[in-house]
């Protein structure tokens, strides 16, 4: 049986956040000179999690805030190359709302928000997909290809991967603001018995030809759930949910996700990623995750320990 069959045979473990052999904060400040007694130790710990997620595809949306500088030592570009290594198949989806703002302020175009949702006039949305699809998809991807991975850059636009819809909010005319309406799996399918992974710009093309701005992680939870990932992690600049008490909530169902909101103990600005999440949820996504983008290989963290932020699953 080759390597690659074998990491197939998947083992199907609900999660399970046992207590850690090591502390958070000691796996955080293990030098890279470790003992190679530990380091074998480690690898041998995340056996039952490779096989877990042997075959299977993660969606990793990877925010403008969470961003490194897409330097060749980029942790990020190296745990995605790694997860494809291991047969695993990666999917990102990058934002970029930082980047957008400051090349808007160096050409003296000046930004109007609704409800969150940068107002996008014809002008604005030249420079929105210059910044997406231009900078900052290719900056991840040439990070990706620099620490031996085979990344390609994609737009909505490209194989009609995204269909996009006018988005409005209340009442409000927000320019050539999108929602999804389709995405196109079959644009991705042909990556997944490859060795080619998809870096995925927020831009979707509407029925006329027209292009549309659209948020990050709409369009990241979307793609999830066209594809049935076994996993969306969510990566932004917070820790994940926290509870009345401000410490961080290691698991919710959908229904606990739900009523936290209804209480107001989520609030703010994690109510539209935890909305995302549950869409994804609702759409075939097994279990999503919010968490911290900002902490170094965050999604070995997340997938290969007893997790590094908040999964919401179904029920």
């Amino acid at each position: 049986m080759s390597p690659r069959a074998r990491w197939r045979c998947v083992v199907r473990r609900d999660r399970v956040r046992h207590k850690p052999h090591l502390t958070r904060d000691s796996r955080m400040s293990t030098p890279p000179t470790a003992d190679p007694a530990l380091k074998a130790a480690v690898l041998a710990e995340a056996l039952p999690y490779l096989r877990r997620y042997a075959g299977q595809t993660v969606l990793v949306k990877y925010g403008g805030h969470a961003m490194g500088n897409g330097d060749n030592g980029d942790p990020f570009a190296r745990d995605i190359v790694l997860l494809k290594q291991v047969g695993i198949n990666p999917i990102v989806v990058h934002g970029g709302g930082p980047q957008i703002g400051q090349m808007l302020k160096r050409l003296g175009i000046k930004s109007s928000y609704v409800d969150g949702l940068r107002v996008t006039d014809a002008e604005t949305m030249e420079v929105v997909e210059m910044v997406l699809a231009g900078t900052v998809n290719k900056q991840l991807v040439a990070a990706i290809n620099a620490v031996g991975g085979c990344a390609i850059g994609l737009s909505g636009k490209d194989g009609g991967l995204i269909r996009a819809r006018k988005l409005t909010r209340n009442g409000a005319d927000l320019g050539f603001v999108g929602e999804p309406e389709h995405i196109e799996d079959r644009v991705l399918a042909t990556f997944r018995q490859s060795d080619i992974i998809p870096v995925i710009a927020p831009i979707g093309v509407g029925a006329g030809g027209e292009t549309y701005n659209i948020n990050a992680d709409t369009v990241a939870g979307a793609v999830a759930a066209a594809v049935k990932a076994r996993r969306f992690l969510l990566l932004t600049d917070v820790s994940g949910v926290l509870d009345a008490e401000k410490r961080l909530i290691s698991e919710l169902t959908a229904a606990e996700a739900r009523r936290l909101i209804a209480q107001g103990t989520i609030s703010g600005g994690m109510i539209p990623k935890v909305e995302t999440c549950l869409a994804a949820v609702d759409g075939g996504v097994e279990a999503a995750v919010i968490l911290d983008g900002r902490v170094p290989h965050a999604i070995l963290l997340e997938l290969f320990t007893e997790g590094a932020g908040t999964l919401i699953r179904g029920g």
